[in-house]
């Protein structure tokens, strides 16, 4: 149960038992925060549920008190889902936060959410992170805080730990959805590739053209779902074929970052010269892609997830090209629907394609 179904719970329960009774007063947001040891937040999401379930109302100036016509107490079930369906404005606004755009990915990944909230008569809100983890946390906390929005959508920043910022506002009950990766373990929705499967395709396609030693770069996956992920994947592919090499501690190409290029390239050489063997290198994404195929000259194989190529300017390669476009959708869709009171899944996977590098 989520903290703010405990309070509703509890209030119901002394309303049967009439403790409460109609025209009593019930406590404030401040004061439940302080029982029940919760942010002010979701106290106040606790008493917005009660009203809208009938079984209080709140006088400007005076408080919150019980409504003098109760509801059909026996009709009524915990968790009071479905019942918080008229959003505090004619029309509702939603926020999507993400670390940055490009033409190489997120792009139009906003473009599909921004398309999705008009045809849902919906208002969107962006703030970007620059990949940044304190700006993310400050960006998730100021939009609750002052209750500019009604949900969000959330790309999350790579990190070697949680926002804890995003995992309390999940653990209150607010309105998330997140999309490219999700929370291990954390109850909330999130739409991304199946990138278990999506790497394990593109390595086995690597493998099938005769590349027996192959490398994975990537930075640091700790806590970064998506990157965790594609590792699996790259490893769960061999089976008995070939040899796996990893270099998963390149940093210069994440958003927001302040570290070396330069360092980053002498490290792939590096890499290279210990293990001359490797014919094929698997990048995590795009920009890093490019990064490898300049460190070694040009004279390896390269693969990765989503390539625009020459749309931008580069070499188009092997790649996973994910649907953005019907991520978005999803992700706007699913929120609409947890605004709605519905019950929506914890993962939605969209569909990938696996794209053959272009002839030059």
């Amino acid at each position: 149960m989520l903290l703010y179904e405990e309070i509703c719970a509890r209030l119901l329960d002394q309303i049967r038992r009439g403790v409460l009774g109609p025209g009593d007063r019930v406590a404030s947001e401040m004061e439940l925060a302080v029982e029940f040891d919760v942010s002010r937040i979701t106290s106040k999401r606790a008493l917005e549920v009660l009203r809208e379930a009938g079984l209080v109302e709140r006088v400007r100036g005076k408080g919150t008190f019980v409504v003098q016509q109760l509801p059909d107490l026996a009709g009524l079930t915990m968790p009071l889902r479905g019942r918080v369906a008229t959003p505090r404005r004619e029309a509702r606004t939603i926020a999507l936060v993400v670390p940055d755009v490009s033409d190489s990915y997120g792009l139009e990944l906003m473009c599909a959410i921004e398309e999705r909230c008009a045809e849902h008569e919906t208002h969107l809100i962006v703030r970007r992170t620059h990949g940044r983890q304190a700006d993310e946390e400050k960006a998730v906390d100021s939009l609750v805080a002052t209750g500019e929005v009604d949900g969000l959508i959330v790309f999350p920043v790579h990190g070697d730990f949680y926002n804890a910022s995003l995992l309390r506002q999940v653990l209150d009950g607010y309105p998330i959805v997140l999309v490219d990766r999700h929370l291990s373990g954390i109850p909330v929705a999130a739409v991304h590739t199946d990138n278990v499967a999506a790497s394990r395709a593109l390595t086995t396609q690597l493998l099938d053209q005769g590349h027996q030693h192959i490398a994975f770069v990537s930075p640091p996956p700790v806590n970064t779902s998506s990157i965790e992920e594609r590792l699996e994947g790259f490893r769960s592919a061999f089976q008995g074929r070939g040899q796996a090499y990893e270099l998963t501690d390149l940093r210069s190409t994440l958003p927001g970052s302040m570290e070396s290029v330069q360092g980053d390239i002498d490290a792939i050489r590096q890499f290279r010269d210990r293990f001359p063997e490797v014919t094929a290198y698997f990048a995590c994404e795009y920009n890093l892609a490019r990064m490898t195929d300049h460190a070694l000259g040009g004279d390896r194989v390269i693969a990765c997830f989503d390539s625009p190529g020459d749309s931008i300017g580069g070499p188009p390669y092997l790649h996973v090209q994910q649907n953005q476009g019907q991520m978005g959708r999803t992700a706007v869709d699913l929120l609409v629907a947890r605004l709605r009171g519905e019950t929506v899944p914890n993962l939605s996977y969209v569909p990938f394609e696996i794209v053959p590098a272009a002839d030059h």
